[in-house]
């Protein structure tokens, strides 16, 4: 007696799904051979306060890279910085921003370097005195970034999204 397609396919299905259930086994880790990176951060925020998770995506790339077996040094990573978020880089709202401002300090002291486009810090109303002593000031942020991308560093623009579920809620 021959089972109709239909029929056939479902009990194909069914038993297909169930059988890989029992021998699954865990995820593989992957020692990828990473070359030393060069990359140039597009940080264009649209509020102040995205700074610090933008930061993770520098952290990501520098940590795993820092330690064994690659124990890369993060010279060769730039930030050029051209949005809202520029207002963290002010002396005068140091108080206000003193967790981003250490971690970027700190990775500025490991290597990275940190531009802020002049057009925009003229739009601010800062100059040179009002950024932080570990700012570099270059012209413009788009012709910064074409500058690096054409040196052959990558171009990583972090996205930053508004958080409305907990890890824990969704695990």
């Amino acid at each position: 007696m021959r089972l109709p397609a239909r029929l056939f396919f479902l009990f194909s299905l069914t038993l297909a799904c169930l059988l890989p259930l029992s021998g699954r086994g865990e995820a593989t880790f992957v020692q990828t051979p990473y070359q030393s990176p060069k990359v140039v951060f597009d940080f264009y925020l649209d509020d102040p306060a995205k700074m610090a998770p933008a930061l993770y995506w520098l952290r990501s790339l520098i940590l795993p890279l820092s330690e064994a077996p690659y124990s890369y040094d993060p010279e060769t990573i730039k930030v050029v910085i051209h949005g809202m978020e520029l207002v963290t880089l002010a002396k005068k709202n140091e108080a206000k921003y003193r967790e981003v401002v250490d971690r970027m300090r700190y990775y500025a002291d490991l290597g990275v370097e940190f531009k802020v486009c002049m057009l925009a810090m003229g739009d601010y109303g800062y100059g040179l005195k009002d950024m932080q002593d570990f700012v570099q000031a270059v012209p413009s942020a788009p012709a910064e970034l074409v500058h690096w991308q054409n040196q052959g560093y990558a171009l990583m623009t972090p996205q930053i999204m508004d958080k409305r579920l907990s890890i824990e809620a969704i695990r």
